[in-house]
């Protein structure tokens, strides 16, 4: 995967959607190569954002899927939600969205006009930062990764997020697949690399 140029080769769990033993038994075992952040994507048991944050020892930066409703501020422990947000780690800027499509009125589902207006409202946290780099979310683009039942349906709002902003990264969850290699998680759209991140990834920038 590329990297940014000008900056220290960072490695990056990233995390959604359900547990990977494997991923569990290396960290537990301790044979897991050592990251420098976590990033999960939705979906994903609070405790286990904790056990991963505690036992790596790094921060933990999450948004919230479309079936994640047990989070509290206190749960999961020392990990920090991102959702309509930009956070710095090192010289990277990180932006993050919770939630997927609305399909049904459940917990963090929004239309595309609702998801449209909260990245309208970030115009002024982003120019702050200056550019982002990453932008972590639970459900994908439309069109890049998604299907087209209207639970997995992605936002067309983030195409124009992607065109807009140019981020390195587009990490997001949602969308179940088995990956028989790195490359089949990841798909180019501009100068962007969108990556599905089900189950576990590392991602080196």
């Amino acid at each position: 995967m590329k990297r940014v140029r000008g900056q220290h080769q960072l490695k990056i769990l990233a995390v959604s959607d359900y547990i990977d033993k494997e991923l569990t038994r290396q960290v537990e075992d301790k044979t897991l190569e050592p990251v420098d952040l976590i990033i999960s994507c939705g979906d994903l048991a609070p405790e286990y954002l904790t056990f991963l944050r505690e036992r790596l020892d790094v921060p933990l930066y999450y948004v919230k899927g479309n079936h994640d409703i047990r989070y509290t501020r206190e749960n999961p422990v020392g990990c920090e939600n991102i959702h309509e947000r930009v956070v710095s780690f090192g010289s990277l800027n990180i932006l993050g969205f919770d939630g997927s499509i609305w399909y049904n009125g459940g917990p963090n589902q929004y239309t595309d006009a609702m998801m449209e207006r909260m990245i309208f409202w970030m115009w002024f946290f982003i120019w702050r930062k200056g550019p982002i780099h990453i932008v972590v979310t639970h459900a994908p683009p439309r069109h890049i990764h998604d299907r087209e039942d209207r639970c997995h349906m992605g936002f067309e709002s983030f195409n124009s997020l992607i065109k807009k902003h140019n981020p390195d990264y587009f990490i997001h969850g949602h969308i179940h697949r088995e990956f028989e290699t790195q490359e089949n998680r990841i798909s180019q759209a501009h100068t962007t690399q969108v990556v599905n991140t089900c189950g576990y990834t590392i991602i080196e920038v």
